[in-house]
C-alpha cells in the first residue's frame, strides 16, 4: 500500500479500507467527478487500499479540460485583436487550440494575462480604459459567483471596456447527461466538495431517484474519500441509493445562499459544449439580459474555422470515464506535462497530469 503512511491517521485509513472489503460483495464502479479528488486518490494510493470489487473512474470535473476546442479557439482569436487584453486563469493559457494556444498568441504579441480572481480582470479594465479587457470565464458553480461579482462590479463602475467570455458549466446537469448516455455503467458518484459548498447537496437528489445511482459529497482529505467510498458501498449492499454528505464541515443541504443569489442574478442557463461530450442542453451559464452587454462573444463577433482535436488524443474519452490515461497511445510519450497534446495533461486537475505525476498504473 504505497502511500498509506502519508495519511494523518494510517491506522484509521486501513480500518476504513478493511471495512469496505468486509461489506463489498459485488463488483461496483464509482466515478469521482472532481479533478481534485482524482489527484488525491492517486497521490495517496487510495486505489491500492480498496478491494478488487471497487473500481474508481475519473469524470469531467476539470473545468480547463472540459472547455471545448472551439471555445479555446475563440479565446485565442480574441487575444489576436488589437487593443485587447485577454485575462484568464493560469492552466488555460497552455491548452492547445486547433492551431495554437493562448500561450502562443502571447508569444507573438497578444496581451494575455494570468489572473488569480475574476475581480483582477476588473482592475485591469480600470487601469486600461483605452483597451478592451476580456475575462475568459471558465469553471463550475465554484467559480461562477466570483465571475458574477466581477460583472456586478464592472456594471456599478460603468466599465464599458470589461467583457466576459462566459464558458461556465453546471455540475448536476452533466452528471445526468453521462448517466443517460449509458456509455459507462456507474454504481455511484463521488460528488465534488467545492462545488457542493455553493450548491448544497439537494441538487443531486434527482440522480438516485431517476437512475438508482447513489451520490456522496466528499472532502479532499484521503480519509474523506475513503469514507465516501464506504458510504456508497453500504448504499449498494443495502439496496438504498441516496444522497449523503461526507463533507459536513463545509457542505450543507442548501449550500451558500449568497453565492447562489449572485449566480441567478447575473447568469441564466444555456446549452454548452463540453470537450469529449458535445453540446449538453442547459449545462452552461451565460449572461442574462440585464448584463448581456458584457458578453464578449456577442460584442466582439468572433467567428473561427471548424475546430478539430489533436490526432490520437483521447482526452474526451478520459473525461467521460470511458478510457484511462494509459489507454491513450500519446500518454507519457508524445504527450507530457512539458509538451501537452491535450488539456487533460495541462491542467493541475487533469486526470492525465495526475496519472503522469503519480504513476500511469496508479
Amino acid at each position: 500500500m504505497r502511500f498509506v503512511d502519508e495519511f494523518h491517521d494510517p491506522a484509521l485509513a486501513r480500518s476504513i479500507a478493511n471495512g469496505i472489503a468486509s461489506v463489498s460483495t459485488r463488483p461496483v464502479q464509482f466515478m469521482e467527478f472532481c479533478g481534485g479528488h482524482t489527484h488525491a486518490i492517486l497521490r495517496h494510493g487510495i486505489r491500492d487500499l480498496l478491494p478488487p470489487t471497487v473500481t474508481l473512474r475519473s469524470g469531467p470535473g476539470c473545468p480547463v479540460c472540459v472547455t471545448s476546442q472551439p471555445d479555446v479557439d475563440v479565446a485565442v482569436a480574441m487575444a489576436s485583436l488589437p487593443d485587447t487584453i485577454v485575462a484568464t486563469y493560469g492552466d488555460l493559457v497552455r491548452v492547445p487550440g486547433t492551431t495554437e494556444s493562448l500561450e502562443h498568441a502571447r508569444a507573438r504579441g497578444g496581451d494575455v494575462r494570468v489572473v488569480y480572481s475574476a475581480t483582477d480582470a476588473v482592475a485591469i479594465a480600470r487601469q486600461n480604459p483605452d483597451k478592451t479587457v476580456v475575462l475568459v470565464g471558465i469553471g463550475f458553480e465554484t467559480t461562477a459567483p466570483t465571475v458574477a461579482a466581477a460583472v456586478l462590479e464592472a456594471a456599478q463602475a460603468g466599465l464599458a471596456n470589461f467583457l466576459v467570455l462566459p464558458l461556465l458549466k453546471v455540475t448536476p446537469v452533466i452528471m445526468t447527461a453521462l448517466l443517460q448516455s449509458g456509455e459507462l455503467k456507474l454504481d455511484g458518484i463521488i460528488c465534488p466538495g467545492h462545488v457542493s459548498v455553493i450548491t448544497g447537496t439537494d441538487v443531486f437528489e434527482p440522480i438516485p431517484r431517476q437512475f438508482g445511482v447513489g451520490c456522496v459529497v466528499a472532502g479532499f482529505e484521503p480519509l474523506d474519500i475513503l469514507r465516501s467510498v464506504r458510504l456508497l458501498v453500504d448504499q449498494i449492499e443495502q439496496g438504498h441509493p441516496s444522497v449523503q454528505n461526507a463533507y459536513e464541515r463545509a457542505v450543507t443541504r442548501d449550500g451558500n445562499a449568497v453565492a447562489r443569489k449572485l449566480i441567478s442574478q447575473v447568469f441564466t442557463a444555456c446549452d454548452a459544449e463540453w470537450r469529449g461530450i458535445g453540446t449538453v442542453p442547459s449545462s452552461g451559464l451565460t449572461l442574462g439580459n440585464e448584463y448581456s452587454r458584457f458578453d464578449a462573444a456577442a460584442r466582439l463577433g468572433i467567428s473561427v474555422p471548424p475546430a478539430h482535436e489533436a490526432e490520437g488524443c483521447r482526452c474526451g474519452d478520459i473525461l467521460r470515464g470511458a478510457a484511462m490515461p494509459a489507454d491513450c497511445k500519446l500518454f507519457g510519450s508524445a504527450c507530457t506535462p512539458a509538451h501537452p497534446v491535450g488539456p487533460c495533461m495541462v491542467s493541475g486537475e487533469g486526470a492525465c497530469a495526475a496519472h503522469f505525476a503519480y504513476g500511469a498504473d496508479a
